[in-house]
């Protein structure tokens, strides 16, 4: 897991463009890149046309019911990216899933039904990081190469994999982590991550991660993803966890980390259950 300490800061000239100043601070989360200067937070490594896109999507969403999204910051040139840096305002609140699990996936379904009429964006198919790959592993689009035990894991689930007939739109492919929560306000989506995807796929990955790293209650996984297509999509779930794993440990990783491994088999055995229609 990236550590906040991972974080580079930007230079004083990018702080300058968005009119900021201050003392950055790492922040915990998302791919340890990020960091606060004042309200805003600034992450590296953006590209341009997305960002762009991905800012008039949340300046269209303000103000809407069930959730909060930060507005983008425009540089001193008029753009949202400003040598590769993008910034966001900073909103409040504490991070779930912790004892949030009913209200997180509220926030997300809010956030989707705002969502469904958007069009899909071309720039995802040009999408080339370990996530975007392993999304299409996992939708049986794309195959890679993967550590051996990962390989046999992912075969045994991908046998299971059934067509589903749910209706494909723009969701937030990581929601788990990026929900804040403040007292009398709507939670915060925030650090999108867009896929085109049904959006109880979106539900069946914050059911699967906190399966596997926040020790959930397994009947979180029938509230969130119900039914055989809900089965189906925890399936698919599972694969896009276990590919992006595999895909970040290298081409070079002969296994998994034995702990992280033993956890994927865990919930995998959890996951056939379902499939098969046995409790």
């Amino acid at each position: 897991m990236p550590r906040a300490t991972d974080a580079v800061p930007p230079p004083p000239r990018v702080l300058e463009a968005f009119g900021l100043s201050g003392r950055p601070e790492p922040l915990e989360g998302g791919q340890g890149r990020s960091v606060r200067v004042g309200d805003a937070v600034l992450k590296p490594g953006a590209d341009a046309a997305e960002t762009e896109w991905a800012a008039g999507l949340m300046e269209r969403l303000q103000g809407r019911r069930g959730f909060r999204v930060p507005r983008f910051l425009r540089s001193a040139d008029g753009a949202h990216v400003y040598e590769g840096w993008a910034a966001t305002e900073f909103l409040t609140g504490e991070p779930g899933p912790a004892g949030r699990w009913p209200a997180l996936p509220a926030a997300g379904r809010a956030f989707h039904e705002a969502l469904h009429d958007v069009p899909r964006p071309a720039h995802l198919d040009a999408r080339r990081h370990p996530w975007a790959v392993a999304d299409r592993l996992a939708w049986g689009e794309a195959t890679a190469r993967m550590p051996a035990d990962a390989r046999r894991l992912a075969a045994r689930l991908e046998r299971l994999r059934a067509p589903v007939e749910a209706r494909a739109g723009l969701i937030h492919g990581d929601l788990t982590g990026n929900v804040l929560f403040a007292a009398g306000r709507d939670p915060a989506v925030i650090d999108f991550s867009p896929y085109w995807r049904p959006a109880a796929y979106a539900d069946a990955i914050v059911a699967v991660d906190g399966l596997l790293h926040h020790g959930a209650p397994h009947h979180l996984v029938d509230s969130a993803v119900p039914g055989a297509e809900g089965a189906q999509m925890l399936l698919r779930a599972l694969m896009f966890r276990l590919a992006a794993s595999a895909l970040l440990a290298g081409p070079g990783a002969a296994a998994l980390p034995g702990d992280e491994l033993a956890g994927f088999t865990r919930v995998a055995e959890l996951v056939e259950r379902r499939v098969g229609g046995r409790p």
